[in-house]
């Protein structure tokens, strides 16, 4: 246990500014033997990609919401044949989505908004899984979205932290670019998913995620009726300072073509 997070999250700030991401991850792994990868899309590949040359055997999951398109699926176990990796899945409770679905439906997110299904399909499954861990791996970068604009390359995560122990994020793709994600993903040949052949550039359950158009940031397909700053499912949202949104000034396209097969 840490007895002065601040000092070490300064220390840790410190090292991996001006480094590679896979520098970043080096020095993430080797400061913590309890240190697990959250895996899902693109960037998390790519992360994986760096992750399993550093630490073959690294901790490695992700989230199956029940309501995912059938090319993640089958985007994951290619990662997982690709890489040789053990992927721990992590599912919801049975009970508690049991009864949100029974009393509300499955689409009751379309007019009550997304948090209460995000909650027992993401949150307390993450939250079980950060609950066995001192540090973790996420592959958010700045430019995602205008909620993301402060991510910073390591934190302490004040939103899955435990009483009286410290969790620390670590970002270490947080300063890379869409175009710089997709370069690297062509040029090292690293499995993507389907999906992003035909225009979703962030991918999440099928209900909630569509494909988005020109000049459009890439989260905007996701949770499309609700406005700007919602665009979190609290997994990162209690870990950011939201930007301020200027609905007049035109949004820098993010668009990223996917490598030709």
């Amino acid at each position: 246990m840490l007895n002065d997070p601040t000092a070490e999250l300064e220390q840790l700030t410190k090292a991996l500014e001006g480094q590679t991401p896979r520098e970043r991850l080096r020095i993430a792994i080797e400061r913590f033997d309890s240190i697990a990868l959250s895996f899902s899309g693109a960037e998390d590949v790519v992360l994986v990609h760096m992750a399993t040359k550093i630490k073959p055997d690294i901790n490695i999951f992700t989230l199956d919401t029940g309501r995912l398109p059938r090319e993640t699926y089958e985007f994951l176990d290619r990662v997982r044949e690709h890489y040789g990796i053990k992927l721990e899945v992590m599912y919801p409770q049975p009970e508690p989505l049991q009864a949100m679905v029974s009393q509300k439906g499955l689409f009751s997110f379309y007019k009550d908004g997304h948090e209460e299904c995000c909650g027992i399909r993401k949150i307390e499954p993450m939250r079980r899984k950060l609950a066995t861990v001192d540090a973790w791996i996420t592959g958010q970068r700045k430019d995602q979205s205008p909620t993301r604009g402060n991510v910073p390359l390591v934190q302490v995560d004040t939103a899955f932290g435990r009483e009286n122990s410290t969790l620390f994020k670590f970002n270490p793709l947080a300063d890379w670019s869409s175009a710089d994600v997709w370069n690297f993903i062509r040029m090292m040949d690293v499995p993507y998913n389907a999906l992003h052949e035909k225009g979703y550039l962030s991918l999440g359950c099928e209900p909630c995620t569509r494909p988005v158009l020109p000049n459009q940031h890439e989260r905007e397909g996701r949770w499309w009726w609700e406005e700007a700053t919602q665009k979190e499912c609290g997994l990162h949202k209690g870990n950011i300072e939201l930007q301020p949104i200027d609905d007049t000034t035109p949004v820098t396209p993010l668009r990223s073509t996917p490598p030709n097969k």
